[in-house]
């Protein structure tokens, strides 16, 4: 009996201790598409409040702040399937990881804009099991909530929001974008600003990532004055556009994206716009419109080191005025002079650099803000003693046609009646100004392209307010839509095609001669190349070092809107001595030489991490698990 009554107990007892299915308590996770849980949960909290308590539940209550409302509730309830598991028959069971993966897919550029990393207890390996294994969806509640709102199908169009944006939230959206469409779009960094900043580029192509052979690479680049900050919207809109547009099917946009290799960079000067953002909004006073002017005229052009980064390019203009009388001299792939490094090289202006170097850019335009013009190199007047002198390249013609695509595309640039700001006096009629006959300036970012690289590159000035009211922003894209879409089409104008050796094999670095024009551009990897020229009789030769000249004369008819095609094979061939002169020009240095004496590392890393350690050494949302129980969440924080 007493052995009897003892066993009894002991079963109670160890029913008592035996998890069971309970009612979900959770505030911000009572809409599960369930009602019951088990304690202890996947994680092994053992009780309703441990697991509140802990920071994992912390960030699901704040993850809609954190994120601006994107991504939710979708990643509060594939974490409350975590923490408060479905339970049924008094066993657990466990989240999909196909649910989890799709989400982590869609939602990570969220995380990663603003800089955290991918929460642990969402890693879809650990705490989610296969639909083989018996699993659920924690999203089929919201699903047929979804669903049911609306059964009507709607015209399929593009949303885009007319707003500004931060730094984080600009990058949050680049990187979303990039995972609508994965197919044709990725992002990628090209460096760091002063203060530690992502300079980020999304890129358009039916392959991204790979140069394909003969397909013409184009950039733009808006906010390289932090101040200036319309050309950084529009581009941030057109990323939104080419992606939806491309799902949508707009023939137009799948023609360019599948023919061309687009790279956008809305922000050049991350740092400056944060500067220039924050002394707007602290002077949006209707009552002291002059003073907001004033703001928006002057703080937040510079970078963090106050370095105006369209100065602070190699001075080649002035190398390619020196030596215009050399019987070989070209004007173009000028080196960098030793001395430059010497100075204060910009991080910004470093990444920006490396990157044009990298990439065979074939066509690209810079968004700035105070003006209504397109301006063409160059930007340094030939005399240095007048200030407002027309100081064409040899591709004048070449570059007031890429100039015209752009202000006769807007909406009133190239308009007679067009409004004028007048801040550096008169600059014509016609929408389009050679720079240097606008004002003369030394270090400018078009000149080096063109002097430096086969990149011709033009300064698209989008109108006198730098810094628009947002109710101004749609104006303006309306504005500019047009001619940013015929601009990135206008880089298949001209010639295109490949140098190859007798044996077939494309010659990296031949050049490509156009008889009048003193500047040459060279192939790229592969042997292909891309030549912008108007239309007309034109004489082409391609040579390299070791091979024997080819010649060739071509027509390019006036409506012609595709590049033509013209090839050439080059035979093995001694080199002769005037030959190689050409190549070589005394006390020019090579091309190659990029910051020799690593004076841009010595400086920009010391000072770099100076910063930093300035800065708080936390991101901005740490402070809402500062107080968490427990320890600290430090696996939110990103290790790069």
């Amino acid at each position: 009996n007493g052995e009897n009554i003892w066993n009894h107990r002991n079963h109670l007892a160890s029913e008592l201790t035996l998890p069971k299915c309970v009612d979900i308590m959770m505030n911000y996770c009572d809409d599960m598409s369930y009602i019951h849980t088990m304690f202890p949960n996947i994680l092994g909290h053992r009780t309703r409040e441990e697991a509140e308590l802990g920071p994992e539940y912390l960030l699901l209550s704040v993850v809609h702040n954190l994120l601006n409302g994107e991504c939710t509730p979708d990643i509060r309830m594939l974490g409350c399937s975590v923490l408060v598991p479905r339970c049924e028959k008094e066993k657990v069971l466990k989240p999909c990881r196909s649910t989890c993966e799709a989400v982590r897919k869609s939602c990570r550029h969220a995380f990663e804009g603003i800089e955290m990393a991918w929460p642990y207890f969402l890693d879809c390996d650990r705490f989610f099991v296969s639909d083989q294994e018996g699993c659920y969806d924690p999203l089929e509640g919201l699903r047929e909530d979804q669903a049911s709102i609306d059964n009507t199908p709607e015209e399929p169009h593009t949303v885009i929001q007319f707003s500004y944006q931060s730094n984080t939230q600009m990058n949050s959206i680049l990187k979303k974008t990039a995972a609508q469409c994965p197919e044709i779009a990725t992002t990628y960094s090209i460096g760091r600003s002063v203060e530690g900043k992502d300079l980020l580029v999304i890129e358009f192509s039916n392959n991204p990532g790979v140069h394909e052979l003969l397909e013409p690479e184009m950039k733009y680049i808006g906010n390289m004055h932090g101040n200036e900050v319309l050309g950084r919207q529009l581009l941030i809109y057109l990323t939104q556009y080419l992606c939806s547009e491309y799902l949508l099917g707009n023939q137009r946009i799948q023609s360019l994206i599948n023919t061309t290799r687009i790279h956008i960079l809305p922000s050049m000067n991350p740092d400056g716009y944060e500067l220039a953002a924050a002394e707007v909004q602290g002077t949006n006073d209707p009552e002291n419109e002059e003073a907001q002017n004033y703001y928006s005229w002057t703080l937040g052009r510079g970078n963090a080191q106050n370095i105006d980064l369209n100065r602070n390019f190699p001075d080649l203009t002035a190398v390619a005025y020196g030596r215009r009388r050399h019987r070989h001299f070209r004007s173009d792939h000028i080196p960098i002079p030793d001395a430059y490094w010497f100075d204060k090289v910009a991080p910004e202006t470093y990444a920006v650099m490396k990157w044009i170097r990298s990439i065979p850019f074939v066509l690209s335009a810079n968004f700035h803000g105070g003006e209504l013009v397109v301006s063409y190199p160059y930007d340094l007047s030939k005399h240095p003693l007048e200030e407002k002198m027309f100081s064409p390249t040899p591709d004048e013609q070449v570059f007031k046609q890429i100039a015209r695509t752009y202000a006769d595309a807007h909406a009133t640039m190239s308009g007679n009646n067009s409004e004028r700001c007048g801040s550096f006096g008169s600059i014509g009629q016609d929408g389009i100004i050679n720079g240097a006959k606008w004002y003369s300036f030394a270090g400018g970012m078009q000149d080096f392209n063109y002097l430096h690289t086969n990149c011709l590159e033009v300064t698209v000035e989008l109108g006198c307010d730098k810094f628009p009211a947002e109710e101004e922003l749609y104006t303006g894209w309306q504005d500019n839509k047009e001619a940013l879409l015929t601009f990135m089409e206008s880089v298949h104008r001209g010639i295109k095609g490949i140098v190859k050796d007798a044996d077939g094999n494309g010659i990296k670095g031949a050049r490509i001669s156009v008889r009048g024009i003193r500047h040459d551009i060279t192939t790229a990897e592969n042997g292909d190349y891309w030549r912008m020229l108007t239309a007309g009789i034109h004489i082409l030769t391609a040579s390299a070092p070791g091979y024997t000249r080819a010649m060739k004369k071509i027509h390019l008819p006036a409506r012609m809107q595709k590049a033509g095609r013209v090839d050439f094979v080059l035979q093995k061939a001694v080199v002769e001595p005037d030959i190689e002169e050409d190549y070589n020009i005394p006390s020019m240095g090579t091309y190659e030489r990029f910051d020799p004496y690593n004076q841009f590392e010595r400086y920009s890393i010391r000072e770099q991490n100076q910063n930093r350690e300035e800065r708080q050494e936390k991101p901005w949302w740490w402070s809402y698990f500062s107080r968490a129980h427990g320890s600290a969440p430090t696996w939110l924080l990103r290790i790069d």
